[in-house]
C-alpha cells in the first residue's frame, strides 16, 4: 500500500522502543509509519520504478520485523531502516536489468517508420508522484542535490547507469547528505571504500544535464501548459509543435521508440497520434511527477467514456517544451500513487 502523503503524527521513539524490542507489532507499525514515505522514495531513487520501490519497501519492513533482535536501540531507528532498505534494493539490482528511457536504449525513429509493439519486460523508468517528494529546503550542507532534482527523469536515467553500491553511495552522500562514516557503517565497508565509490559515481554523473524547469512554475510556464493542453485536446499538431524546442524529443514507454526534432514529431502527431481525429478525443488533466509538470491523458473510447491512456511528464527549458515522456497505460504500466481516476 502506498504510504499516506500527509505528515505522520509524531511519536516519541524512546517510549516505544522497549515495546518494539519486545516484539510489539503496534509499536513496530507506529515507529515505522513515520519513515515509510521517505523509505519509499529512497527505494525509488535506487530502482527508478514505483512498482519495484513498493516491493522493496514491503521487503524492508518484513526484514525489519523479522530482524528486530538485531536492533538493540543504541542507534536510531531511521539509519537501521535505511540499511535494510538499501540492502533490499541492492539485492533487487543484482537480479534485474537496469531501468532506462527509450532515448537511452535505441536510435531515434525516423518519419515513415512503423511503430513497434510495447516491450512488456520491466525495462523502463516509471514516474513518481510529486506528492511523495519532500520539497522542504535541504538544511544539510553535505547534500549536492535537492529533493526535487534527485527524482527528475534526467537525474534518474544517469543514476541508473551506476553499479548498485556506487548508486547507494551517491544517494546517501549527495542526496541525503549522510557523512562518509555513516554511509560506511550502513554499507558495512570502510570510509575509504565509500569515498572511492563516490568519486567514481560523481565522474559518471557528469553525463547528467539538469533540466531547467522552474520549480516555482511561474506565469509563463502556466501559459505554456495551457496552450499545450488546448492544442493537444484540439488535435492541433501544428499548434503543439510550435511550443516545442527545435531539438525536442518525445518518448512513449513501454514502446521502444522515440522521436526527435520538430519536423519528425509533427509527422508523428499528424500521421499517427491525431490521424483522422476530430477535436475532443483527448482530455488532459494537470498533475505533477518527478518534480516536473505532468498531464494525465484520457482518450475517448467507443462508448464515449474517457479512459486513462497515458501520463506525460514534461521538461520545459527557456519557455519551450524540451522533452515529452509519454508513459502509456498498457497492461501493468499504470500509475499507482497518482490517485488518477480510470474514467472521466
Amino acid at each position: 500500500m502506498t504510504p499516506n502523503a500527509g505528515a505522520v503524527a509524531e511519536v516519541d521513539e524512546s517510549t516505544l522502543l522497549p515495546a518494539l524490542r519486545a516484539g510489539d507489532e503496534l509499536a513496530f507499525q507506529r515507529l515505522t509509519d513515520r519513515h515509510r514515505r521517505e523509505l519509499l522514495v529512497h527505494c525509488y531513487r535506487m530502482l527508478s520504478s514505483f512498482h519495484d520501490a513498493e516491493d522493496a519497501l514491503q521487503e524492508t519492513l518484513l526484514r525489519a520485523w523479522r530482524g528486530l533482535e538485531s536492533f538493540e536501540g543504541r542507534s536510531a531507528l531511521r539509519p537501521w531502516l535505511y540499511r535494510i532498505a538499501t540492502n533490499a534494493c541492492l539485492d533487487a539490482i543484482a537480479s534485474r536489468r537496469r531501468r532506462a528511457l527509450p532515448n537511452a536504449t535505441t536510435l531515434a525513429a525516423q518519419a515513415g517508420e512503423s511503430l513497434p509493439g510495447p516491450i512488456a519486460e520491466p525495462l523502463w523508468i516509471e514516474p513518481l508522484p510529486d506528492t511523495l517528494i519532500d520539497l522542504r529546503p535541504a538544511v544539510n550542507p553535505e547534500a549536492h542535490y535537492d529533493a526535487r532534482e534527485s527524482v527528475t527523469l534526467a537525474f534518474l536515467a544517469t543514476l541508473q547507469t551506476l553499479p548498485g553500491r556506487q548508486r547507494a553511495a551517491l544517494i546517501l552522500r549527495d542526496v541525503l547528505g549522510w557523512k562518509a562514516s555513516e554511509v560506511a557503517d550502513l554499507l558495512e565497508t570502510s570510509v575509504a571504500a565509500v569515498n572511492s565509490a563516490l568519486r567514481r559515481a560523481r565522474v559518471s554523473m557528469k553525463a547528467y544535464h539538469p533540466d531547467r524547469t522552474s520549480p516555482a512554475d511561474g506565469e509563463q510556464t502556466a501559459a505554456l501548459l495551457s496552450r499545450y493542453v488546448d492544442a493537444w485536446q484540439a488535435a492541433d499538431a501544428a499548434g503543439l509543435v510550435a511550443l516545442l524546442r527545435e531539438d525536442a524529443l518525445i518518448t512513449m514507454p513501454p514502446l521502444p521508440l522515440w522521436y526527435q526534432g520538430r519536423a519528425t514529431i509533427r509527422w508523428f502527431f499528424e500521421t499517427q497520434l491525431f490521424a483522422g481525429d476530430a477535436p475532443g478525443r483527448f482530455r488532459l488533466v494537470a498533475t505533477r511527477a518527478n518534480g516536473s509538470p505532468a498531464l494525465a491523458t484520457y482518450q475517448r473510447d467507443e462508448a464515449g467514456e474517457y479512459r486513462l491512456g497515458a501520463l506525460q511528464v514534461l521538461t520545459i527549458e527557456k519557455d519551450l517544451i524540451a522533452e515529452i515522456h509519454d508513459f502509456l497505460a498498457i497492461g501493468d504500466h499504470q500509475f499507482p500513487g497518482f490517485d488518477l481516476p480510470p474514467l472521466l
